[in-house]
């Protein structure tokens, strides 16, 4: 079981770029966005083979189609293209296409090897939208998530049920991963770190730990942004966590920003993000899917439909964060903008007191 550490909150003063510093004050004044879903409007251009490859990787002996990380080297024009549509609808945040870059994800086309290219490459492309977009929209603050998925692996299940004890793959190989993405990430000009999509507590805590170790290292470290998944209506993770078991787990590190994203549509995640605002002491964001997938595996939420729910969150004093992931587009997050323009966000609560420490279910000692 962990405990929270509670004597650290509020999160204690890091240095802050003077960037991340003036987009802090504002999410002390205003809600701010997210960018929206990649892959969706990836598969908007419904690329061949050949996109995939490129010139460079012709030759390639695995299929590279569906390896959407793999555009920022192949396609960085419609990478490119892709953030700056979100800055023109109103994100003050865009997420580097890095959510597969780590060995584990990329072993898959073998092109382990390319993690760092990748990490950084991608990094360098958000920046420079970003930094295109300032310039077209002086007094404008927009800032690069360096984006950490969860890996394709689970520390905490065994994928073989005749092998309960099995496990894919260890604790200090996925903090390895995490690691090695993260210095890629940030020599690309990442911002902040985003643990994303987070369905394994014990993937989370890897990279939480990769991340804290390689702060102590920087004198400038860059802050962590934490978004768990909750997978279905059980309101748990899919390693077995209640949203409150996970916050006492990974509170120690101290984020930026906690939030829930995938898997569930605004309404599905209500209740999940009222507890979280309840918990945590730092910023709550969120980026639902437009709605739960149809029979074809779309998404069919539309924008202003998916607004008025987020909208509805803002208005209940539950949000400092909004936006989208899967089947969200630019059009999503233009709507959003319009619906939260003016909405206060979410005050910070004190920290809990007592001991708090977690399972699968949470366990307060008070």
């Amino acid at each position: 079981m962990t405990a929270t550490k509670q004597a650290n909150f509020p999160p204690p003063e890091v240095p802050l770029s003077p960037a991340v510093a003036a987009w802090v004050a504002r999410l002390k004044e205003e809600i701010l966005l997210l960018d929206g879903a990649m892959g969706t409007m990836i598969q908007r251009h419904e690329l061949a083979e050949a996109d995939f490859r490129g010139d460079r990787f012709q030759d390639h002996p695995r299929d590279l189609r569906g390896n959407n990380d793999l555009l920022s080297l192949t396609r960085p024009d419609l990478i490119r293209d892709i953030h700056l549509a979100y800055l023109e609808a109103g994100s003050t945040v865009i997420e580097t296409n890095t959510f597969n870059s780590t060995r584990t994800a990329q072993a898959d086309y073998g092109l382990e090897n390319l993690v760092p290219e990748l990490n950084r490459e991608s990094a360098r492309l958000a920046a420079g939208a970003r930094d295109r977009h300032l310039a077209e929209h002086p007094g404008a603050n927009a800032l690069v998530a360096g984006v950490l998925g969860p890996t394709n692996r689970t520390a905490s299940l065994s994928p073989d049920v005749n092998r309960p004890g099995y496990r894919a793959i260890s604790f200090d190989d996925l903090v390895a991963v995490y690691r090695e993405a993260a210095e890629a990430l940030a020599e690309g000009g990442a911002d902040f770190l985003m643990v994303e999509t987070i369905f394994d507590t014990l993937n989370a805590k890897a990279a939480l730990f990769a991340l804290s170790d390689f702060n102590d290292c920087r004198d400038d470290p860059l802050p962590v942004w934490i978004s768990v998944t909750v997978t279905d209506a059980s309101g748990r993770t899919l390693s077995g966590q209640t949203v409150e078991a996970f916050w006492n787990s990974v509170a120690h590190a101290d984020p930026l920003v906690v939030g829930l994203n995938c898997a569930l549509g605004p309404a599905q995640m209500r209740a999940y993000l009222e507890e979280l605002s309840r918990l945590a002491p730092c910023f709550v964001s969120c980026h639902p899917n437009a709605g739960l997938p149809n029979a074809f595996g779309g998404y069919d939420l539309g924008a202003e439909e998916m607004a008025a729910e987020v909208g509805d969150f803002a208005r209940e004093g539950w949000l400092n964060i909004a936006g989208g992931c899967c089947g969200t587009t630019p059009e999503h997050i233009r709507a959003m903008a319009r619906e939260l323009r003016g909405l206060p966000p979410r005050a910070l609560p004190p920290p809990r007191q007592g001991m708090h420490l977690s399972g699968l279910e949470p366990l307060a000692i008070g």
